[in-house]
């Protein structure tokens, strides 16, 4: 393994070799699938009996067919990982696979599979040890921890994953395991904390005490978190800023109420902007997510939705904007054309998902990369990093 932690092919293979696992996983998105399947195939020429299992957000909804071409393949993770490879691994000590292991699409055949009954994860989510406290990650050269304190999301965003893959159900870490882990790591070095919930302060009463208990200790952490412009107040705010919160982001997608409401949104962007514009009286930063090429939108609606966001924040970061992204399991990707998006690439395999490779009824290919060029020229660091 080289400095940076990067496996050169030799190195993985020599890894195998030492390891000789019997099960290797391995988290798939879209941006990584032709990766992913590379090193599937060495592992199959390394280890010709060893299993394979994919999980990450692009294994959870993956066509089952997509087996037929990821060969290598032996289960699709179609649950929360350490459920799912708990049952997998049970299966396998059990000397054979009889049948579809639960949580998984299953490879009986060559060209046969199986789809296994649904499991579920634990309601609190303190069932699960931690791996910074279980010593599992490797800090060194580490210069911020992420940090999941709930899993799921109860919105209904048609352009998302997150709430179908957790059921629109919203399950929490206590607040005295989340304040052990932030403890733990500070006594190690780490000052910056991505607190990545996908709407942090969902739970309101658990926010303030969190955020209380955080400026009572002076962990004098720094902090960026997430959350929807509704879910904050006064209040909430005054206390995330005493915690330690420098950066908070909200989605916005779109400054056309039109357009929100058509993806299921929720929001107005006079609500963004007053949050926005309370959290900076605060001393915060303010990221804002949003996207271009949604159902409904049109040329002009884009380019109003970079002036908004323009007149509220700078243009870097997380705000640089791009194009929506079709996934796997987010309900547009379930029928785009009721969308009015028309995917270009019909002929990819059935492993990748339609991503950004579409047009739609209101903008052509070539509006949107308008769109992007805009963004692009607006940016203060060039669009360097963007949130997918």
């Amino acid at each position: 393994m080289s400095e940076s932690g990067r496996l050169s092919p030799l190195s993985f293979a020599q890894i195998l070799e030492e390891m000789r696992p019997q099960l290797v996983g391995f988290a798939a998105y879209q941006r990584n699938m032709l990766v992913v399947r590379g090193l599937c195939k060495a592992v199959k020429e390394t280890l010709p009996d060893a299993k394979i299992i994919l999980g990450g957000p692009q294994a959870t909804f993956m066509p089952s067919e997509a087996l037929r071409v990821l060969r290598e393949v032996d289960f699709l993770c179609r649950g929360e990982g350490e459920v799912v490879v708990l049952e997998v691994v049970r299966a396998l000590e059990s000397g054979r696979i009889r049948g579809p292991v639960p949580g998984t699409t299953t490879r009986v055949e060559d060209d046969q599979w199986e789809e296994g009954e649904e499991v579920r994860g634990p309601e609190d989510l303190d069932a699960y040890p931690s791996p910074f406290l279980e010593g599992v990650l490797e800090l060194r050269g580490l210069e911020e921890a992420i940090m999941l304190t709930s899993r799921g999301c109860p919105y209904g965003c048609l352009f998302c994953y997150t709430p179908r893959a957790f059921g629109r159900k919203v399950r929490y870490h206590s607040v005295d395991r989340v304040l052990e882990e932030i403890s733990w790591l500070r006594s190690r070095g780490l000052e910056r904390f991505w607190l990545a919930d996908p709407s942090f302060s969902f739970n309101r009463s658990r926010t303030v005490e969190l955020m209380e208990r955080i400026a009572a200790r002076g962990l004098r952490a720094k902090f960026w978190l997430e959350t929807r412009a509704d879910l904050v107040d006064e209040e909430i705010l005054d206390l995330m800023a005493r915690a330690g919160v420098e950066m908070v982001a909200y989605g916005l997608e779109s400054a056309s109420d039109r357009v929100l409401e058509r993806i299921g949104k929720g929001i107005s962007p006079g609500e963004v902007k007053r949050a926005v514009l309370k959290t900076m009286e605060r001393g915060m930063g303010v990221e804002l997510f949003s996207q271009y090429g949604l159902p409904g939108e049109t040329l002009r609606d884009a380019l109003n939705t970079l002036e908004f966001v323009r007149s509220l924040v700078p243009v870097r970061g997380n705000t640089n904007a791009q194009q929506m992204r079709l996934y796997f399991g987010c309900p547009i990707s379930d029928d785009p054309g009721s969308f009015g998006i028309r995917p270009l690439d019909e002929k990819r395999p059935p492993y990748i998902s339609v991503g950004p490779r579409y047009e739609t009824e209101w903008m052509t290919v070539e509006d949107i990369h308008k769109v992007r060029d805009a963004w692009k020229a607006a940016s203060l660091d060039g669009g360097k990093r963007l949130v997918s």
